[in-house]
């Protein structure tokens, strides 16, 4: 629905299994393996346009880069039992400074923030005022 305003998540990967630099290296890679029901359900919410932070977590537990949803909820292909869902995220670009978790922590504009409240949740939304405040702390500028 294109008056649909757009909706903002973190998706988060360890970057020992699927990093930043792959994600920016392929352009558009599907979401897999996310297996919690809560994420799947976040998973099936995103509609194209949709966009997201990269978060690396594990090791180095930052926010590193944007990426947007380019196909909506489909069958995960790495799921044998068909119950778990993925989407597409196309590569839009890395932050100029990595926003480490500390730091979300330390902004008490951010205490809502699911990733401090939920911090083992693969896939978890970020409010318009969330988003523009980290995008903010990243010096991430928002265009298209």
């Amino acid at each position: 629905m294109a008056d649909r305003p757009r909706q903002y998540w973190l998706l988060k990967s360890e970057p020992e299994a699927f990093s930043w630099d792959q994600q920016a290296r392929n352009g558009v890679e599907p979401w897999t393996g996310v297996r919690n029901a809560l994420a799947a359900r976040h998973l099936r919410a995103m509609r194209q346009g949709d966009r997201a932070f990269f978060y690396h977590s594990n090791t180095g537990r930052e926010i590193v880069g944007v990426v947007e949803v380019v196909r909506e909820a489909y069958p995960d292909p790495t799921d044998p039992t068909g119950r778990w869902v993925a989407v597409d995220v196309r590569t839009v670009g890395p932050l100029p400074k990595p926003v480490p978790l500390a730091a979300i922590k330390a902004e008490p504009r951010l205490a809502g923030l699911a990733l401090a409240r939920q911090p083992r949740l693969s896939v978890m939304p970020v409010s318009p005022e969330h988003w523009q405040i980290l995008a903010r702390m990243g010096g991430w500028e928002e265009g298209g």
